[in-house]
């Protein structure tokens, strides 16, 4: 989209968003009959404390930069729902920051059936946080789940690093998974730079694995991509896996993981044994 349509589309937008509310819905006091539907322009200025020369500019499509902040009481002024102040954020080239102090994050029954489904393919949910969220009883076997790892007892990072348990599950490309995993963690992290409890994981993460300490200041970033990974189960051997990504729509820091048996080998033979036992076991 070029610049020039971007506007239009944020002047239309706005103009849309504008004429559907009513002085009544917004505390305002209706004074007299109206030629049109809707707010007017400076009543939305008023609202969102900007100027109404220079709302009437951006309604306009002139080449104006909004900062998030204005953006944010604008959203406000509209009474925009989530959706609408992300594509607010969109059409106005601004980066859309999604609220980090939400204290929990939720799984839906569907999704949680979903993983479910998936046995005896290994498949789990990941928040922002990195925390596991929710597992298949096969991915709690492979990844050795069952028991938490304090204080971030389900943090994929911290397992991955302070877990020794975890650290066997990679041997000998424990060192390579785990600066991978860190360089996707940084990427994802940087959203959140500014939130406490990224800054005590790290500080936490520092103090406890000298590999951490050392690969952490080299400030390595990569995306997540689908690649093979291998696993040296205590009880099935050597698993061979495609990894796969999948992203949630709903809820874009939602991060669905499956790994998917790599064709030619028995891993996939060696999880379906495991969940025949593991059934016979809740008999």
């Amino acid at each position: 989209m070029s610049d020039e349509q971007r506007r239009q589309d944020l002047a239309d937008f706005l103009r849309t968003r504008r004429m559907r509310l009513s002085p009544e819905q917004v505390g305002l006091i209706s004074a007299g009959r109206r030629r049109t539907p809707g707010l007017r322009r400076e009543e939305v200025a008023q609202l969102a404390n900007v100027g109404v020369s220079w709302y009437t500019l951006l309604e306009q499509g002139r080449a104006i930069h909004p900062s998030r902040e204005v953006l944010d009481s604008i959203a406000d002024a509209l009474h925009l729902t989530p959706d609408e102040r992300q594509h607010l954020f969109l059409l106005a080239d601004q980066q859309y920051r999604v609220d980090t102090h939400i204290a929990d994050e939720q799984v839906s029954p569907a999704l949680r059936r979903v993983l479910d489904a998936l046995n005896p393919l290994p498949a789990y949910a990941i928040g922002r946080r990195w925390n596991f969220l929710a597992w298949n009883r096969t991915a709690e076997q492979v990844l050795l789940l069952l028991e938490p790892v304090p204080p971030y007892a389900y943090n994929a990072v911290w397992r991955m690093f302070a877990n020794p348990v975890s650290q066997r599950l990679y041997i000998p490309q424990w060192e390579q998974v785990a600066q991978k995993m860190l360089a996707e963690f940084r990427a994802d992290s940087a959203h959140f730079v500014d939130e406490e409890w990224f800054k005590h994981l790290i500080a936490d993460l520092q103090r406890v694995s000298p590999e951490f300490r050392a690969w952490w200041p080299r400030h390595d970033v990569r995306g997540r991509a689908d690649a093979q990974k291998t696993m040296q189960h205590p009880l099935l051997g050597c698993l061979l896996f495609e990894h796969t990504t999948l992203q949630v729509p709903t809820t874009p820091e939602l991060k669905i993981m499956i790994y998917t048996p790599l064709p030619g080998t028995d891993t996939l033979a060696k999880l379906q044994q495991l969940m025949e036992q593991d059934m016979v076991a809740q008999i």
